[in-house]
């Protein structure tokens, strides 16, 4: 059904209404007279964990917020264009609503919002809205267009509201240490990394939605689960990371410890210290993957430590080594944590 006036009579909510249970989900319900108005210009976009992660945004109109779910997030440069499936309206008070809908309910999932703020109306017809919204997160001028049925996509008409972002890359090749038989002298120049002894992967994170390359590059799948899962605690914000696939306690693990792309802004040049601090700032962690931990300073600890675990060995970092990709470089050092020669990291 396409977005338009409320006719007299009507009730929009009426399929709101009858996809819930007010005593089963926290939804905000109103009975069949309640139809607040406000001054159709507030916006809200909710992050929905549902069966699959998505974005709800909700424009008001006319006494009800009319939605649309967005797989991908609202696209951030006018280059891309995003699906957006028409749904049911909400009432005005889901503009603030936060919540876990419970499993087997309709929408079942964590509700949070992810932004809010008002609208400004230039156009609403029946198979297209254009509109500017103002949030905290997200502001600009966008335009909703029916392709067919609920399917609808939307569109940024005016440039990114940052210029110098760059789309993610295809493909980023992994920067590959030397071996040595020594650990660095000058240790407090470096950090120390465990060798985890797994495959290569570097994982593309973007509108929640997550795909891998091995050590050549080349497209490989993730365990089942590690994609939707690593995607949805990213969110929109749009990521490469670098690790290992790893068998820890007897389960695959995806092993994170670098970050080379972040939100439109690629890493490679940044200092290892930096790359690494950022990394730790995203906070990933879940039962799939785990944040690689890092050791300034003190790598004869850490090689004890591996050794004492059973792992092949450590990786030194300098500090203030940029991203090669495809290199194998002497700012990274694998030192094994036997003195017989093992198999070092990909």
């Amino acid at each position: 059904m396409a977005p338009k006036k409320r006719k007299n009579g009507g009730d929009r909510l009426a399929e709101y209404r009858g996809r819930r249970d007010s005593g089963r989900t926290p939804e905000p319900v109103p009975d069949e007279k309640a139809l607040p108005h406000g001054n159709d210009d507030t916006f809200v976009v909710q992050e929905h964990h549902a069966t699959s992660l998505h974005w709800d945004l909700r424009l008001e109109r006319d006494g009800v917020l009319v939605s649309w779910a967005v797989p991908k997030g609202l696209p951030w440069s006018p280059e891309t264009n995003h699906l957006a499936v028409h749904t049911e309206d909400h009432p005005l008070e889901y503009a603030t609503f936060e919540g876990e809908i419970p499993r087997g309910e309709y929408g079942g999932g964590k509700v949070t919002v992810w932004d809010r703020g008002t609208y400004e109306t230039e156009k609403w017809s029946e198979r297209e809205v254009k509109f500017v919204i103002h949030g905290s997160r997200v502001s600009g001028r966008y335009v909703l267009f029916q392709t067919r049925g609920k399917n609808w996509m939307i569109h940024r008409m005016d440039p990114p509201a940052d210029p110098d972002a760059e789309p993610l890359p295809g493909t980023v090749l992994p920067m590959r240490p030397v071996e040595k038989a020594r650990l660095p002298r000058d240790q407090h120049a470096w950090a120390f990394e465990f060798a985890w002894g797994g495959k290569r992967m570097a994982a593309y994170v973007e509108g929640g939605r997550t795909r891998f390359t091995d050590a050549k590059g080349r497209a490989v799948d993730g365990p089942g689960g590690l994609g939707s899962r690593l995607g949805a605690q990213l969110g929109v914000r749009r990521t490469v990371l670098d690790g290992e696939l790893a068998v820890l306690d007897g389960r695959e693990t995806y092993m994170i410890y670098d970050v080379l792309h972040l939100d439109g802004h690629p890493l490679l040049d940044v200092p290892y210290r930096e790359r690494r601090e950022r990394l730790d700032d995203l906070d990933l962690s879940g039962p799939l993957w785990q944040t690689a931990p890092w050791f300034p300073g003190d790598g004869g600890a850490v090689r004890d430590a591996a050794r004492d675990q059973g792992l092949p060995g450590v990786v030194a970092k300098r500090l203030d080594s940029p991203y090669e990709p495809g290199e194998e470089s002497g700012a990274w050092r694998f030192i094994a944590s036997q003195q017989t020669r093992l198999s070092r990291p990909p």
